[in-house]
């Protein structure tokens, strides 16, 4: 009966120690995801805030020469 339960204890340490260390490479693979999704999302931020100045300057343009063609039809 001893001898059963060293073995177990034998083989039982083997084995916490490969959990302990798959667990950890996941928790380490879930970390750099979470990182680069994170990225992501800044890069989409970025390029939306860039997107709708891109809009609002271009609505302007197009504010300005509304404005210029108005003058000019009124000078004619």
């Amino acid at each position: 009966m001893t001898g059963l339960i060293a073995v177990i204890m034998i083989f039982s340490i083997p084995l916490a120690g490969i959990i302990t260390s798959h667990l950890q490479t996941q928790a380490k693979l879930k970390n750099k995801m979470i990182e680069k999704e994170l990225e992501l999302e800044k890069l989409k931020h970025d390029n939306f805030v860039i997107e709708t100045q891109k809009m609002r300057l271009e609505l302007e343009q197009m504010k300005l020469e509304d404005a210029r063609k108005g003058n000019d039809f009124l000078l004619k």
